[in-house]
């Protein structure tokens, strides 16, 4: 599975950068793959581990915000793993031909 989420807490502040730095944190250390990008953390992982993280990130930034934003997308194709880096070599493959 593959989902791009995004975390917003409502702070009254327009930077958002030292908490996604802390959400991100989490993500390293969680063991899946994933790649930050400017609008959101796309992670890749079996589904329960994908959830699971996602929750943790909601109810860690729930402890900095009383109202938290978390929009998730999801791209369930069965146990085909590392579709990240596949899916990227298919459009590149298609842009040399």
């Amino acid at each position: 599975m593959i989902a791009e989420f995004s975390i917003v807490p409502f702070t009254g502040r327009e930077s958002l950068s030292a908490h996604v730095a802390h959400i991100h944190r989490i993500v390293q250390e969680s063991g899946l793959s994933f790649r930050l990008t400017p609008m959101g953390t796309i992670i890749e992982g079996q589904p329960r581990a994908v959830f699971d993280l996602i929750y943790t990130c909601h109810m860690e930034m729930k402890g900095h915000a009383n109202r938290v934003f978390t929009r998730i997308s999801i791209d369930d194709r069965g146990d085909d793993l590392n579709r990240m880096d596949k899916k990227i070599a298919a459009v590149q493959e298609k842009l040399n031909d």
